[in-house]
């Protein structure tokens, strides 16, 4: 039976920091659900209603323009061994780009990454369980290297003007917000 909570419980903490791979849910007002699967050592929980992740570059910026829009935001995080549970996060969303007087201290708070482009930090509002029965048992998931190895093989500039062809408007439509001129 699932659970809910109107914060981040402790045991959940220790779940979510424990998983290897999660997932971003977004939404426009009007337009497409945006679905995204994260990894790397890329996710902290700061306190019991506050989650950051460090954004790397994309083949898109979907997250962005729906978090500027209208600030909703779902992590999902599934049990791959162990014991079956799947749980969200629910609540609002902030995008913190290397112009915010944040920025500094939210990028020491993870490794040093190549392509990386923005925090999106969560302000969760209720957090809640399911059974996760469905999700099936994974062996060893072990991480891939393949935007690791492309982000550091581009120079800053040819980062830039990625980001500039792929990462200012969704597909959708919508500003990401992303201007390199901002910051």
């Amino acid at each position: 039976m699932g659970l809910s909570w109107q914060m981040i419980p402790d045991d959940m903490r220790a779940f979510i920091e424990a998983q290897k791979l999660f997932f971003v849910a977004t939404a426009p007002k009007d337009g497409r659900v945006n679905l995204s699967p994260k990894g790397l050592d890329t996710l902290r929980v700061l306190d019991e209603r506050t989650v950051v992740y460090l954004d790397l570059t994309g083949s898109g910026n979907e997250t962005a323009a729906h978090v500027t829009e209208n600030g909703r935001m779902t992590m999902m995080f599934c049990a791959f061994s162990g014991k079956p549970m799947t749980l969200r996060l629910y609540g609002k969303a902030e995008l913190i780009r290397p112009d915010h007087g944040e920025w500094p201290a939210l990028l020491s708070l993870f490794p040093e990454f190549p392509g990386v482009r923005q925090v999106f930090r969560l302000h969760v509002d209720s957090a809640a369980t399911s059974c996760g029965w469905g999700v099936p048992l994974v062996g060893e998931m072990n991480e891939r290297d393949e935007l690791i190895a492309w982000s550091s093989g581009q120079s800053e500039d040819e980062i830039e003007a990625y980001r500039l062809a792929n990462n200012v408007v969704s597909i959708d439509g919508l500003p990401t917000g992303y201007v390199s001129d901002d910051f």
